[in-house]
């Protein structure tokens, strides 16, 4: 027996931050296969810099927290169907987010620069002419919704990413434009690998989680890409969560 979906992305044009592994490339690749056109952004200067498969996706290159970068991509969209602002990363530099400097750089990376990105691409979404509306995604974690003392400023910087979904989808709402966010749990990313060397904090963090395993990443990029579709024409302002059924406990 089987039971999946599939999608039709024909003619869309979407923009993925992050599109280089994890959740980002995850949702880049089901975006391509379904016949969008996808441009992803990471951190390096080419897409030849990854050994990730990126073929078939334009590659620029993004540096969330520098203005001028962020600009210079919000710039280069005259009509964007779809964003998914994925970019993002704790313990920012290696430093300590517990710390001033840590804490507001964990901001800057998860909250400042895709909010600046998001407003600056306002004009290149209200031209889509999508059924459904323009949609946006944000990747908001289920560090928005409880405590991971770990790393404080991802936690509040998603958070904030959970009040700019709300406010930009009412603001938004005639305007064409539909925003949401869809909050992970532990999900197996590079981004999680270092914990499987600290079996203590993948204990806690299993502790947290009823269905007792990390998930993949294939298990959120379709639930992303569900809120981009017409059939989610009605769908705005909601952060679906995708945790094992952690936040029951």
């Amino acid at each position: 027996m089987t039971a999946r979906v599939s999608f039709d992305f024909t003619g869309t044009t979407a923009l993925i931050t992050g599109g280089t592994s994890g959740i980002g490339n995850a949702t880049a690749t089901l975006f391509r296969d379904a016949g969008a056109e996808v441009t992803v952004t990471g951190t390096k200067a080419a897409a030849a810099d990854y050994d990730t498969d990126l073929s078939g996706m334009a590659y620029r290159q993004l540096l969330i927290t520098d203005t001028d970068s962020v600009d210079a991509l919000s710039q280069g969209f005259d009509r964007l169907d779809v964003l998914v602002n994925n970019a993002g990363a704790n313990f920012p530099g290696g430093l300590d987010e517990s710390k001033p400097d840590g804490f507001d750089a964990s901001v800057a990376v998860n909250l400042t620069g895709p909010y600046r990105l998001t407003v600056g691409l306002y004009r290149a979404l209200k031209a889509s002419t999508a059924q459904g509306g323009a949609s946006v995604v944000n990747l908001a974690s289920m560090s928005a919704l409880r405590a991971v003392p770990l790393v404080p400023g991802y936690g509040a910087a998603k958070a904030g990413i959970v009040c700019i979904t709300r406010n930009l989808a009412v603001k938004w709402a005639d305007k064409g434009i539909r925003v949401n966010a869809v909050a992970p749990g532990a999900i197996d990313t590079p981004m999680t690998a270092p914990m499987q060397f600290a079996p203590e904090l993948v204990d806690a963090e299993l502790g947290h989680i009823p269905l007792r395993c990390f998930g993949s990443v294939g298990e959120i990029a379709p639930a992303i890409a569900f809120l981009c579709t017409e059939q989610s024409a009605y769908t705005s302002g909601t952060v679906l969560v995708v945790d094992g059924a952690s936040d029951c406990v």
